[in-house]
């Protein structure tokens, strides 16, 4: 799904165009429209994500599971830039959705409510408006125990 910006730089004839069909008329711009991806935005949302104190990785077990197989075999990069995040837009409007693991020690709803916060913050800056974030725990990331012998 994409979503679509009106674009009305530099356009001097809508300045002739009522308010009232202004707004009734479709998402087009005079000079072509913008589309914005859905993979665009998970993008977005799993960066500002990730750099929340907190949030040790995103995605659900079996998002995760696959993501090692594929750093084993050399595919480190590959579905890690929205590995944990769906998004709906509806034109200029996303709902977010984001699965992360907690690291131990940190509160639920302080690392929730900061990722929602900076989710928003990135999206909005490029031109969408956020409906909803709704942040699932799926896990949380111990520390790693002391080795045998150690």
């Amino acid at each position: 799904m994409s979503e679509v910006v009106q674009n009305t730089e530099g356009d001097a004839a809508g300045s002739a165009v009522p308010e009232a069909a202004a707004a009734a008329a479709p998402a087009a711009a005079p000079r072509g429209t913008t589309a914005v991806s859905e993979e665009v935005v998970e993008k977005i949302a799993g960066t500002a994500a990730r750099e929340v104190p907190g949030v040790a990785e995103l995605g659900g077990d079996v998002a995760r599971f696959f993501n090692s197989v594929l750093d084993r075999i050399g595919l480190d990069e590959v579905g890690d830039a929205g590995r944990g995040v769906s998004v709906d837009v509806k034109g200029t409007a996303a709902t977010i959705n984001i699965v992360i693991v907690l690291e131990a020690g940190h509160v639920v709803g302080e690392v929730t409510e900061a990722v929602r916060a900076k989710v928003i913050e990135a999206v909005e800056k490029y031109g969408l408006q956020v409906t909803q974030v709704n942040v699932k725990v799926d896990d949380i990331e111990l520390p790693a125990a002391p080795a045998a012998g150690a």
